[in-house]
Parts: C-alpha cells; sequence; structure tokens
C-alpha cells in the first residue's frame, strides 16, 4: 500500500493552482471538469502520480469558501534550506505565516506558509 492523495476542497481553483504550481513549484499532473457535479478536481505534485502522492483540489463550483475546522493540521513539505524556501516563496506572492527557524522543544528548523484557503504547509528543512 502507498498513500495516493491527499484532497483539500478550494474556493478558487485558478487561485489555489497558481499557489501551488507558481509558489510551491508544483505541477498540474491532470484536472477534469464534472459539469453534471458542477465540480472540477485537479490533481497537482512534484512527480508522477505513480511514483508520488499529489494534493488533489477539489473545487465545488456553488461554495466559493470553506471553513478549515480544527483537526486539519497541515501538508508538510521536505527543502533543503528552510530560509531560502521561505524567502522565494514571498518573492513569488506567497505568505510566510513562520519564518524559518528551529521547532519548539526540538532542532528541526521548521517554517509554515498559507496557501490561498489558508490551509497551513509546514516546510521541513532536510537534515544532512
Amino acid at each position: 500500500m502507498r498513500i495516493l492523495h491527499t484532497m483539500l476542497r478550494v474556493g478558487d481553483l485558478e487561485k489555489s493552482l497558481a499557489f501551488y504550481t507558481d509558489v510551491l513549484g508544483m505541477k498540474l499532473l491532470r484536472r477534469r471538469e464534472y459539469p453534471e457535479g458542477r465540480f472540477t478536481l485537479a490533481f497537482v505534485g512534484f512527480g508522477p502520480e505513480s511514483e508520488q502522492a499529489a494534493l488533489e483540489l477539489t473545487h465545488n463550483w456553488d461554495t466559493p469558501h470553506y471553513e478549515l475546522g480544527n483537526a486539519y493540521g497541515h501538508i508538510a513539505l521536505e527543502v533543503p534550506d528552510a530560509g531560502a524556501a521561505c524567502a522565494e516563496i514571498k518573492r513569488r506572492g506567497g505568505v510566510v505565516s513562520r519564518e524559518a527557524g528551529p521547532m519548539k522543544h526540538g532542532t528541526t528548523v521548521i517554517a509554515f506558509v498559507q496557501d490561498p484557503d489558508g490551509y497551513k504547509i509546514e516546510l521541513i528543512e532536510r537534515r544532512t
């Protein structure tokens, strides 16, 4: 078994696609419209779905906004340098909600950014 994808409901698909592709550097892997159900699915990721997990962005056409709830945590991405990743994300128009630094009660360097819907993405600096 392996993880295939994680689904996020998004209010504005084009804004979300721009964030995940232009700001975080993912690729649009596939996209399909479902007019009868009034929704669109777009899958993004860093590599082919046959090799890596993806994010499924679900856009329900009649729902412009979602409440995030208090059970959701975050998506985690490994990066070579969390500080450099934050700088690049800001340069591309992304929001850094916690600058790079050691995690509380630990030494792992992390940072947090957020997507247009407010979902948190943790950047974890790769240990060498």
